[in-house]
């Protein structure tokens, strides 16, 4: 206990905890020792000492277990079965045990929503309730949706909320809106002052009334991007793939990558990772036409998102990012055709990608924004994304391998599958059949909190390296001790270090909420370092002397460089017509040139101090009315002032 690595031979150890579900695991104490292999944390926490054997499992699975395995592709926010155990010798009665469950890596269980609500952020709240609303409709489906009311079973790891585990609803008892609306009563009478309104006007709508699911649907949706909308949003992407140490050729493609031009436009909300299947001239092809082709698609998806005058539903956003992808499975698919290739000579990709939408909302307080925090992503085969922040990572994505196949198809326990000699070869990829063929998923994230989004190929994400990795790796961006660039190449070496079997693609995407402000008092300068600096703030402001028409997270997306070095002949329409923001911000009075003269520069910094001072005035006297000022200026600008009062 304790140890992270083994004192022998120096292999990580895997500290996996588990929940023990039923009455009888409760009654068991801690410190006790089950089938000589399980440790009794505490209260139906067990530790699974022998990691490395696979758990036992009945050759017919419980009816109990089934639905674990239906539901395998929301393991983001529900548990997975392991195995089972016997208490006491003789017993027929086995304990069920599941693994991804709400507890942390010393073995502790995550907060319930009601120990955390307080303490959450406005924008939180509403995203707690937003994703069990979401899960309603699958568990109900099910019989499950009792597992939603159970308090004590609803835990939060941050922003995601996680059962222990799924109740089965009695046949008996009818549960519909009205009851989650009584237990959402309790925690929105002490919701936070900006978003207690609106959530008290949805659960009354939900107890009194027979109102429709999508109705409910739409109005917290409204209420969560409103909210969200309030931050500040800062992205910063870097990206690069890596032939790898053994590999003839790499198969991989990435968006961004290190020879993208950073005033691209589609830059910092698209990234991508594809992983070619189908050796040399195939799946190094197919990775690159599905990144070339996604930027054309993803152009035309936030031109059309942003000409809208009213928000896109996420639902809606959904269904677009599927059919791009269909459009692009199709346009391999059709070159597999037209080259007659046949069985495994067609060449296909694997893709994972990212897209951050700039919808532009009303916020909460009433003033607009020019994005509403929300993160779309879709994968196809077994390239991985990841949320990352100082506490956590999180894996996002679901691979689509034989493995998943046969969980999600009820025939075997996740463990059991993977014992498997075809448990990762992989189910689909872009190319390999017709796109109505594809089962593809697209979630729906808010960003409302400082975090890295890691997108990887199997080159990485292999034997778990980002799982033990991310701490040294991507907190010291989240520090600002480390690049964004500097953490690509550093993770592309540890793969080559540990893995070194294949290629290997890295993406990351730093999203910053948190406000950066300026130090109110620097110490002084040399005249000559003043005057230096005063030249080259006048030089940016010339610079500037056009008006500004976009701002830094809503680019216009303009001329798509599809340079691929490779004769693809792709008949494509593509539009010419930009992708310009609404948001027209007043252009910059140029300073008049100052001279050398030390009273001009004292008449400077008098000024400059006076300004400060008299905002400074303003902002205690009038609070309300300087943070209206803010928010007309530049978003880089806003993130400076000083928050509200």
């Amino acid at each position: 206990m304790g140890d992270s690595f083994c004192a022998s031979c120096q292999t990580p150890l895997v500290h996996r905890y588990l929940w023990a579900t039923g009455s009888l695991s409760a009654q068991i104490p801690a410190g006790t020792k089950v089938a000589d292999r399980y440790e009794v944390i505490s209260h139906q926490i067990w530790l699974d000492t022998q990691p490395g054997l696979p758990p036992d499992v009945p050759e017919e699975l419980p009816k109990e277990v089934i639905p674990y395995l239906r539901l395998y592709q929301e393991r983001l926010h529900l548990p997975q079965a392991y195995g089972f155990a016997c208490y006491l010798e003789g017993d027929t009665t086995d304990i069920l045990l599941l693994e991804n469950v709400p507890i942390d890596e010393t073995g502790n269980i995550y907060p319930t929503i009601v120990e955390a609500w307080e303490q959450a952020t406005a924008v939180r709240q509403v995203y707690w309730l937003w994703q069990i609303l979401q899960l309603w409709t699958p568990l109900s489906e099910l019989g499950l949706s009792r597992s939603l009311l159970v308090v004590d079973n609803l835990r939060v790891e941050g922003w995601c909320v996680r059962l222990l585990e799924l109740y089965q609803t009695p046949a008996d008892e009818k549960l519909s809106l009205q009851n989650l609306g009584q237990c959402w009563r309790f925690w929105v009478a002490s919701a936070k002052a900006s978003v207690a309104k609106g959530l008290e006007n949805i659960v009354q709508q939900m107890c009194e009334t027979e109102v429709e699911l999508e109705a409910i649907n739409i109005q917290l949706n409204n209420l969560l991007l409103a909210s969200a909308a309030e931050l500040p949003l800062v992205l910063k992407v870097a990206g690069s793939t890596d032939i790898g140490p053994v590999m003839a050729q790499n198969e991989d493609a990435c968006y961004p990558n290190a020879l993208t031009d950073l005033d691209e436009p589609l830059l910092p909300h698209l990234s991508i990772v594809c992983d070619g299947i189908g050796g040399h001239e195939g799946g190094e092809v197919a990775s690159k036409l599905a990144v070339q082709s996604v930027k054309l698609q993803i152009r035309a998806f936030l031109t059309e998102v942003t000409e809208q005058t009213v928000l896109v539903s996420p639902e809606l956003l959904q269904e677009q990012l599927e059919a791009s992808l269909r459009v692009i499975n199709n346009l391999i698919s059709a070159r597999n055709n037209q080259q007659k290739r046949q069985g495994k000579e067609r060449m296909a990709t694997t893709i994972v990608m990212a897209v951050q939408v700039p919808q532009r909302v009303q916020t909460s307080t009433g003033w607009q924004s020019n994005n509403t925090h929300e993160l779309y992503l879709a994968n196809i085969g077994d390239s991985r994304a990841y949320w990352i922040t100082r506490n956590y990572c999180q894996l996002l994505t679901v691979d689509d391998d034989v493995a998943t196949r046969e969980v999600r198809l009820g025939q075997s326990l996740y463990r059991k599958a993977i014992l498997r000699a075809d448990a990762s070869a992989l189910t689909q990829a872009l190319g390999t059949k017709d796109a109505e063929s594809l089962r593809l998923k697209v979630q729906r994230l808010i960003v409302e909190e400082d975090g890295i989004l890691l997108l990887c190929s199997d080159g990485l994400s292999d034997n778990n390296w980002v799982e033990q990795s991310w701490q040294n790796y991507a907190i010291p961006v989240l520090t600002g001790e480390l690049t964004v660039e500097d953490a690509v190449a550093n993770w592309i070496n540890l793969a080559n270090e540990k893995n070194g079997h294949d290629n290997t693609s890295v993406v990351l995407t730093y999203y910053r909420v948190s406000p950066e402000y300026l130090v109110p008092v620097t110490p002084a300068l040399p005249e000559e370092i003043i005057e230096a600096e005063i030249q080259k703030e006048q030089e940016e402001l010339e610079e500037l002397e056009e008006p500004i028409s976009l701002t830094e997270s809503s680019r216009s997306l303009l001329d798509l460089d599809l340079d691929l070095d490779l004769d693809l002949d792709l008949d494509l329409d593509i539009s010419e017509e930009p992708f310009t923001s609404p948001i027209i911000l007043p252009t910059l009075i140029r300073k008049p040139k100052l001279g050398k003269g030390l009273v001009r520069l004292g008449v400077v910094l008098a000024l400059l101090v006076g300004g400060t001072m008299g905002l400074f005035a303003w902002w205690q006297i009038n609070p309300q009315g300087f943070q209206q000022m803010c928010r007309q200026f530049p978003q880089r600008v806003q993130q400076v002032c000083p928050p509200g009062k």
